[in-house]
This record gives structure tokens, sequence and C-alpha cells, in this order.
């Protein structure tokens, strides 16, 4: 790195943090204006909001616009660069334009890197929180809708059967327990009533059948309640909106392998948010190489059209970003597939507009 490399990389992470307070701030202003009434009415003191809602807040929103606003932030102080000059001058100097674009390399994979750190173990933190005080003080409480035959694997050979479940109170009917052992069914429990034991941890049975089989013996037996422990908690059966982002990459690496072991369905969303954490961070590097190839060349329009070739493609982006997801979640497109559409896509415009800039 060079004195020019530092010039321009001071400018790169000045504009940015600059750009991005700034985008703080009014996204602070802005949700205080939309809630404030939900924070009177529950007579919130601003540290407390403060503490328990907006210091996850930031960070999701930070998170959430960091690729389109380093992008923005680049387009800015590049074409600022080049209405001065001084892009001519370092070209003229010698200065290959692949040369030029090091500092601008050098500040996207800083900021890929911290983008993809946060997503992966801050901002799922952080949207904990926040979603935590909304539940509790901004959305209206909602019921949640009752089970009917509902089946979950619980390990390789076990599968329990919900005829009837209200996650309300944790109670349920026509509950059914069987292990299939090489296509063969080994012992199979049936219960009448079933009911979350929140003092044991274990779920209590009433009115109970048990069948054991062994080959062409058959062992019956019947009692009037018991408890069993089954790897399975009553949060586990209900469907929290948005959980996915609430999930550090541990947490949500052990909940696909888990959903996956019981034959659950509907997990493309949360595919999606495991693949997008990482595709954010690389998207980051793509954009700042377009924003940079476009705003280093002087137009009689100045900043002014840079920005506003630039909004153009943050709103392609963010268009591209959210047909793959509708797709990957209602049309069984590959989750995989669907998070790096866009980047794929983006890169390879980045691509044609390196080979046609001016060298």
């Amino acid at each position: 790195m060079k004195k020019i490399d530092w010039y321009i990389f001071r400018k790169f992470v000045g504009t940015f943090i600059y750009s991005l307070m700034i985008l703080l701030v009014i996204s602070v202003v802005i949700d205080i204006t939309e809630k404030i009434d939900d924070f009177m009415t529950h007579d919130l003191s601003f540290w407390f909001v403060f503490t328990n809602y907006y210091i996850g807040f930031i960070p999701h929103i930070a998170a959430l616009l960091f690729p389109l606003f380093i992008f923005i932030s680049v387009i800015f102080f590049t074409s600022k660069l080049a209405y001065k000059t001084e892009i001519i001058a370092i070209l003229s100097s010698g200065v290959s334009f692949r040369r030029f674009l090091r500092p601008y390399w050098m500040g996207a994979i800083l900021f890929a890197s911290i983008l993809w750190a946060a997503n992966q173990w801050v901002v799922p933190v952080a949207n904990r929180i926040r979603t935590s005080f909304e539940n509790k003080y901004v959305s209206t409480p909602k019921t949640a809708e009752a089970l009917r035959d509902k089946t979950l694997r619980i390990d390789s050979v076990s599968y329990i059967t919900f005829g009837y479940y209200d996650p309300n109170y944790k109670t349920g009917s026509d509950f059914t327990l069987q292990r299939i052992d090489r296509q063969q069914v080994d012992y199979k429990l049936r219960a009448e009533r079933v009911a979350w034991d929140s003092v044991s941890g274990s779920w209590k049975l009433e009115y109970i059948t048990e069948r054991t089989i062994d080959g062409l013996k058959e062992n019956l037996t019947s009692k009037a309640d018991t408890i069993i422990k089954i790897p399975l908690l009553p949060s586990e059966l209900i469907e929290e909106k948005n959980r996915q982002e609430t999930m550090t990459a541990s947490e949500l690496n052990h909940y696909l392998e888990r959903e996956e072991l019981r034959g659950a369905e509907g997990l493309s969303v949360y595919y999606v948010e495991k693949y997008r954490r990482t595709s954010a961070a690389v998207a980051v590097v793509i954009l700042v190489l377009i924003g940079a190839i476009i705003s280093s060349r002087k137009v009689r329009g100045g900043s002014g059209l840079h920005l506003a070739i630039g909004i153009v493609i943050s709103a392609s982006y963010i268009l591209f970003m959210q047909f793959s997801t509708v797709f990957a979640t209602k049309a069984n497109l590959n989750p995989l597939l669907a998070a790096w559409i866009p980047n794929f896509l983006f890169g390879l415009l980045a691509l044609w507009l390196y080979m046609r800039a001016p060298k």
C-alpha cells in the first residue's frame, strides 16, 4: 500500500462510516416516530427502550443495508475524485487501472469480512433482542394455532404423532410414539391425552396402550398414566415468524440437522438465510468494484449522474434478491442458487464494466 492507496482507502472508510451514521440516525428517528405510542402506552423510559430494543435494532438495520450503502459511498467519493481530475492524474502517471483498484479491493475485503462475521454471530443476537421487545411491547399478541396430525421424527428410529395439539395450553390428544427398525415396527405407544410437565421437563401421558413386537411375538400392556422424556420441547412445535434471523451460525446449522432428521418441511427459508449470510458479504466486494468502475470516469453529469446510476443498480440488486428468495420459498428453487443468483449476475456486470473501463 503506497501513499496514494492510503489516501483512497481513508476516503473510502471515512465516507462509508459517515454515510452509515447518517443512515442509522435517520432510521432510528423514523422508527421512534412509528413506535412512540407503544413506548408511551407501556410507560417505557428512553434508557430502557435503548438498552432493550435499539441496541438490537441498530445492528439489524445496519447489516440489512450494509452492501447498498457501501456501494453508494464508493460512488460518491470516487465520483468526487473523478470530478476533481484526481483519477486522470493517477492514471496519467503510469498507474494501471487494475493497480488503481487495489485500495478498493482492500476496503471491500475488510468490510465484507466485518459483515460476514456480524451476520454469523452479532446480528442474530441483535435480532433476538429486537424481536423479543417487539413481541412484548409493540406487536399484538397472537394466539398460536392448534396442530392436527403432526408427525415428527425425533431420532433415527423413533417417530411421534400428535392427533391434536394446542400450543397455548401445551396439551393434546391421540398421541403416538413408534420405533421403526429396518422397516419393521418393534414398539408402539398410544395415549389418549398428552400434556407438557414443565416441572420435570417431560411429557405426561394418560390412558396408555403399549405394544412391543418381537418377530411373531407381541406383548400388549395398558396403564393409566406415565411420564416420558423425548428430545422435543413445546416451543419446537410452534412456528415462529422469522425465527431463522435470530439464530447464530452454529444454532442454524444444528436446527437444520435436527429438522432434516425429523423429516420437516418448509426448510427453504432457513437454507436461504444460511447462504444469504455469506452471499451478502461477497456482494459487498462485487458492488464496491461496480461502484469504483462506473464512477471513475469524469462525465458531464458529475456525481449526480453517478449516484442516479448507483440507485438504479441498487434497486435492481434488491429486486433480483427478492425474486430469487420468493422462488426458493414458494417455487422449490434451490436455496443455494437463490442466494447466489444476484451475485452471479452482478459479478458478470462487474466483469463487463471492467473490460470496458478506460485503462
